[in-house]
């Protein structure tokens, strides 16, 4: 198994491809390419429906899937709001590849039982599948294409993000073998001699300490550890340094443990969501998540800081449980990361670079982040999930 990744910032759509395109056969060494994920940014709108033919002529035989992105991500450096193209590409012996297209038409219903789903991607779930999804935030309901295929497949890691970009519905680009559509999701279906780990670094650090949801209904938590939720929150306020009060103010989010088979949790697992409303009168707040009894609760805050020092403890965390390195990553980070969130491009691949070394790293920045927590699925905001390969055999040896 062999991985490239390639970047051009010519503002030429064909000149942008043939500059990556040379790069990538310089790190492929002579190795045919099998797959190949393109992330382009709105600057090449235009010209999108040249790229796959483009691509083609220079690697023939190759599998492409991509999309636009506001930011896109290559040879491990991060372009935003400037024009972009980003290449990675990987030999991949011993792997299957089954691509699809499911628009919302083609999307099963909520109550399909999973052979529905089976059908539409076109792989069973005894291959165990590794799926890289890509999505139109715009036209298709990614949590219920997330839903679906974590109950049709649930012993497949399933990453990704949501093409950013546009700012109306069929704005963004989503690019699948020769063929580039405006709307649905288009992924790919990998299984064989292929292991995928996932790193979903969502930026929050824990305050005060975990408590149970004692009672709930809904998404609405009016009990924990058998107190309302805003007497809680009252008194932690009350506990914090200056500077995480003013952080409290604007970067508060509520942390769920979602290890139903776990009685402790490590930090950095649980599942951030926002606090979306408050009832002063019984001391209730509304969550952005389906909330269940006695599941672990913990206040959080985000800031560039705790953003820096999350993914820092979970690179660190992946390289000392690792007995064999990567051979290539990609990376779905947040429109809200990068400069805007850190003052300066590069952060998270500089960060990624330090802890586990040159691999080849592609990505882009997306309207919403796909990765596990807990083993279950979700889609999130303001993350940097990570999606790091290698071979299976060279895994288990």
């Amino acid at each position: 198994m062999r991985w490239a990744s390639a970047l051009s910032q010519d503002p030429g759509t064909p000149q942008a491809v043939a500059e990556a395109v040379a790069a990538l056969r310089r790190e492929l060494g002579g190795e045919r390419a099998d797959l190949v994920v393109a992330f382009v940014s709105p600057h090449h709108r235009a010209a999108a429906a040249d790229i796959p033919a483009l691509v083609a002529a220079e690697l023939p035989g190759a599998l492409l899937v991509g999309c636009t992105g506001g930011g896109v991500i290559g040879a491990g450096h991060e372009v935003e709001e400037r024009a972009a193209v980003s290449l990675t590409a990987a030999a991949l012996p011993g792997v299957e590849l089954v691509p699809f297209h499911l628009d919302t038409t083609d999307l099963p219903a909520a109550s399909a039982p999973p052979p529905a789903w089976h059908a539409a991607i076109g792989i069973a779930p005894q291959a165990r599948p590794k799926l890289l999804l890509l999505a139109d935030p715009l036209t298709l309901d990614a949590g219920a294409l997330i839903a679906g295929l974590d109950l049709a497949y649930p012993r497949s890691s399933k990453f990704g993000g949501l093409a950013s970009g546009g700012t109306a519905p069929g704005a963004n680009r989503l690019f699948l073998r020769d063929e580039v559509f405006r709307s649905g999701v288009v992924g790919i279906a990998l299984s064989g001699n292929l292991r995928v780990e996932t790193i979903v670094a969502q930026g929050c650090r824990p305050i005060g300490r975990p408590m149970l949801v004692t009672r709930c209904q809904g998404n609405v938590l009016f009990e924990l550890d058998q107190r309302p939720p805003l007497e809680r929150l009252s008194e932690l306020h009350e506990a914090l340094p200056p500077r995480d009060r003013e952080l409290f103010r604007h970067s508060l989010f509520l942390g769920l443990e979602m290890k139903e088979d776990e009685v402790e949790y490590r930090e950095g697992e649980l599942l951030v969501r926002n606090l979306v409303g408050i009832d002063r009168a019984s001391g209730a707040i509304a969550v952005g998540a389906h909330l269940k009894q006695l599941q672990v609760a913990q206040f959080l805050l985000r800031d560039a800081r705790t953003a820096t020092e999350d993914l820092t403890r979970l690179l660190e965390r992946y390289r000392a449980s690792m007995s064999v390195g990567p051979t290539g990553a990609l990376l779905f980070s947040c429109l809200g990361r990068g400069a805007h969130l850190f003052g300066r491009p590069d952060h998270d691949t500089d960060l990624f670079r330090e802890k586990l070394g040159e691999i080849p790293l592609g990505g882009f920045f997306c309207n919403g982040e796909i990765g596990p927590v807990g083993g279950a699925t979700f889609l999130h905001g303001y993350t940097s999930a990570f999606a790091l390969f290698r071979e299976e055999s060279r895994a288990r040896g």
